[in-house]
């Protein structure tokens, strides 16, 4: 491999030859660092293309335990009323607090 700077130039002008080496590796160091942060990008649109489903998968069970729990707590609701309507007619002999000491 040639160097783009030769002893003989070095030796007359060792600064300027130093400085233009350095702006040759500072612009490597400048693009490989480019590079690297582009591929860090793309990972993390990849893993956030995974969350968002996940987040997607879990909102759809969410809903769908929600639905569960209000038709559950309607069908208790329901249940309670009947119990207290019953127990006003006299058909059953519960007392008030049994049937609040379980709901």
């Amino acid at each position: 491999m040639k160097l783009p700077v030769n002893f003989e130039q070095f030796k007359k002008n060792p600064i300027a030859a130093l400085a233009f080496l350095m702006v040759i590796a500072v612009g490597y160091l400048y693009i490989d660092n480019r590079i690297n942060y582009t591929k860090q990008i793309e990972k993390c649109d990849i893993q956030l293309e995974k969350c968002e489903v996940s987040v997607n998968k879990l909102n759809d069970k969410l809903d769908h335990l929600e639905e569960r729990l209000r038709k559950s707590d309607s069908t208790l609701s329901r249940a309670v009323t009947r119990l207290e309507v019953l127990n006003e007619l006299g058909v059953i002999k519960w007392k008030r607090y049994y049937l609040y000491l379980y709901c």
